[in-house]
């Protein structure tokens, strides 16, 4: 029997067993962990199951075995996790490029041909460089439409040519428009026609946002479990963004007035996600 699922934007689609399998490989379950969890969702399924509760169940069941497989399976509600203003989705993405080999710059004035802009992440590296917009939402069903998609070129076209550092390689010559959810299809194929960089959850198809992720581990701290929002956010304030930031500054968590074995569960989780245990 097919079941209708309804996803974050309200639209409903079949469920596709092998989307819940692909997502469970991704953030690292064996074989017969995949098995036992979509064998016990099918079970469960019923016409019109939102998408989130889907996620919920997965999440539960995997957690019962693997806490770091279970937080890298909890990534794309991590990263809505990382609100509410946009700022810290803007230092990720600079430590996520910056993993890739770049150096990176958030948060700078450039002045165009006819006007001055603010820039979200600007990068470069020995080969390449480029500005970028990051678009962040805090819920998964809004998407970055057809307009966005279009100030962004606008952007590009003004600040073409303009440079970002010193060296030779730094003048601007692309531009990336980011978020952390996705983009509609107009605003997709527009990039497509103008050569729009675009990166989203799932877009392109191959070396999304998702995937890019993964291959770095550059995981929000907010996939960490047990940690709540206002944790979150006294370790942002004090640039604490990714899982390795926590690793590497050990004694930022006595900020939090947590116990001793609270302090060394967070360094455990934030040591299995990284490592990709």
């Amino acid at each position: 029997m097919q079941f209708n699922i309804t996803k974050a934007d309200g639209s409903t689609e079949y469920f596709k067993v092998e989307k819940l399998r692909r997502s469970l490989r991704r953030a690292g379950a064996a074989p017969d962990e995949i098995n036992a969890v979509v064998q016990q969702i099918s079970e469960e399924l019923y016409d019109g199951i939102k998408t989130q509760e889907i996620y919920r169940q997965a999440f539960t069941l995997l957690r019962r075995s693997q806490t770091p497989i279970a937080a890298r399976y909890s990534l794309r509600r991590a990263l809505l996790g990382l609100g509410p203003t946009g700022f810290p989705f803007e230092k990720f993405l600079a430590k996520l490029f910056a993993a890739e080999g770049y150096e990176t710059k958030t948060g700078i004035i450039l002045q165009g041909h006819c006007a001055p802009h603010e820039i979200d992440l600007a990068a470069y590296s020995q080969t390449d460089s480029f500005i970028g917009e990051a678009k962040f939402h805090a819920r998964p069903g809004i998407k970055t439409d057809l307009q966005v998609a279009m100030y962004s070129y606008a952007r590009l076209l003004d600040l073409k040519g303009t440079t970002i550092c010193d060296s030779s390689v730094c003048a601007v010559n692309n531009f990336w428009l980011v978020t952390n959810t996705k983009f509609t299809s107009t605003a997709e194929r527009y990039g497509e026609c103008v050569g729009l960089k675009m990166l989203s959850w799932d877009y392109p198809i191959k070396d999304n946002l998702h995937d890019r992720i993964q291959r770095s581990k550059v995981y929000p701290i907010t996939v960490i479990p047990g940690l709540t929002s206002s944790q979150v956010a006294l370790l942002i304030s004090y640039d604490i963004i990714i899982c390795r930031d926590i690793l590497q500054n050990t004694q930022v968590l006595g900020h939090l007035h947590i116990s001793k074995d609270k302090q060394e569960q967070i360094l455990s989780a934030a040591r299995g996600v990284c490592q990709g245990e």
